[in-house]
């Protein structure tokens, strides 16, 4: 390691050492492709032996340059989708909200993003792999994969930089970011036990559980184990399980419990507060004459209204779309091509919201009884 007072070792002098050109040793120290493997390992090996280190500083001076300065044509990033219709997504959870973050930030850091639809009459996946390689697109976002799509994707990686964004498609084993969906229900979980409601019912579809590999029911049962065995709930998973195809697809927006089998689960167990979705829940509590929170207190892990009229977890959505562009940048800014050895996966965390659908403390029967008029 070198001292603070010794000088920085340059790439010139790395080029002079190595007999090339000092664009050369550039070339090999950011992994381009267009030298030689070869060369770059033997120029990296060199820079390393002789203590080299790039200037923090002069990096953030660049960066600052590529963001402040205009550029004619600014290199493009590929959001590619794999749902049943070209914006079928748009309609969906989420997705939206993913796809605004990615613009977002690509704007930002100096990148033009075009979307890409798999399902294109006559396209194929190798086909669209040779279109985003001649033209020039290196950079790849993986988004909105619908799970009946499949679960693996045929590029030719080595052409490429490629993010995901949440779990589909498995393969290839991409870098991914995603909303943590664990931590977002054991949030809502600590929350409601902190506030003194012990019965918690957790309703959820299962192909959204299934989309992103059953975090959410991981992290009910997490917190489920910190109150008494005698005040566990069941899990209402809903369609039932069989066939798959009922609910492998989730891409549908509008969904809710089979009236019957919601209400048996209701009465049989009678939770204190639900933790769910509203669209999937408030409706048939509606139907069955049920009060929010007088008779049930309830607890949205899709939160959206943040008028302090709903009680939940919000989450951050764009943010998980902007994580996805800064970190396809680095990756292109190193020349990181192809499938990474060790894939990583970046989690968004969630923010809690208290609202009146769920009071805190959790109130005592004869003032839950008596006071509360509020209505779903």
């Amino acid at each position: 390691m070198q001292a603070m007072n010794e000088r920085r070792v340059t790439l010139a002098q790395v080029a002079v050492k190595a007999g090339v050109h000092v664009t050369t040793v550039s070339l090999a120290l950011r992994n381009h492709p267009r030298l030689p493997v070869t060369t770059r390992q033997r120029i990296q090996a060199l820079a390393q032996e002789m203590g080299y280190a790039p200037d923090p500083f002069l990096r953030a001076l660049v960066a600052y340059r590529g963001r402040v300065m205009t550029r004619q044509n600014p290199p493009t990033l590929a959001y590619v989708t794999n749902w049943n219709t070209r914006w079928g997504w748009k309609k969906v959870t989420a997705h939206p909200d993913f796809y605004a973050g990615a613009l977002a930030k690509a704007k930002e850091l100096g990148y033009k993003l075009d979307h890409f639809w798999m399902r294109e009459p006559g396209l194929t996946q190798g086909r669209l792999s040779n279109i985003l390689n001649a033209r020039g697109i290196n950079g790849v976002i993986i988004a909105s994969h619908g799970r009946e799509m499949g679960d693996a994707l045929q590029f030719d990686w080595a052409n490429f930089s490629a993010v995901k964004i949440d779990y589909f498609p498995h393969q290839p084993a991409l870098h991914n970011v995603t909303n943590n969906q664990c931590d977002v229900a054991r949030l809502a979980m600590q929350k409601v036990i902190a506030a003194g409601y012990r019965r918690i019912g957790f309703v959820m579809h299962r192909g959204w559980d299934h989309a992103v590999d059953h975090l959410w029911t991981a992290g009910f049962l997490c917190e489920q184990q910190t109150v008494a065995a005698s005040n566990w709930v069941p899990m209402h998973l809903f369609p039932e399980a069989e066939p798959v195809e009922r609910w492998l697809n989730e891409s549908k927006a509008d969904v809710e419990p089979d009236f019957a089998a919601f209400k048996a689960w209701f009465e049989k167990h009678r939770p204190e507060v639900i933790i769910s979705k509203g669209s999937f829940v408030l409706p048939i509590l509606k139907k069955m004459g049920l009060r929010v929170p007088r008779d049930v207190a309830f607890v949205d892990v899709f939160l959206e209204e943040l008028a302090g009229q709903t009680a939940g977890v919000r989450q951050n959505h764009t943010t998980v779309g902007a994580l996805a562009v800064e970190i396809l940048a680095g990756q292109l800014q190193h020349n990181k091509f192809g499938v990474p050895e060790i894939p990583t996966t970046t989690y968004v965390e969630g923010s809690w919201f208290n609202g009146a659908t769920c009071p805190m403390p959790k109130p005592s029967p004869r003032k839950r009884a008596g006071k509360s008029k509020e209505k779903v």
